[in-house]
C-alpha cells in the first residue's frame, strides 16, 4: 500500500527523497521503497522520519479504514 502521507508530508518540507534518506540515515531507494509500499520500515526509522517531517507516527504510519 502506497504512503502517500508520507510523500505529501517530505514534499510539504520541500525535501527531496535523497534528502530525506540522508537525514534519517537511509538510501534513497529505501525512502522510495517506503512511499511505493515496497518496504515496512523498522519503528526505529519511521521515528525518525517523523522527526524530520515534525510529524506522529500515526499521522505519517497509521492506516486509515
Amino acid at each position: 500500500m502506497k504512503n502517500k502521507k508520507l510523500r505529501l508530508a517530505r514534499v510539504e518540507k520541500d525535501l527531496s527523497q535523497a534528502e530525506l534518506a540522508e537525514r534519517v540515515g537511509v538510501t534513497r531507494q529505501t525512502i522510495g521503497l517506503i512511499e511505493a509500499g515496497g518496504y515496512n520500515p523498522t519503528l526505529n526509522l519511521c521515528i525518525a522520519i517523523c522527526r524530520v517531517l515534525d510529524k506522529t507516527l500515526d499521522e505519517l504510519f497509521w492506516e486509515e479504514n
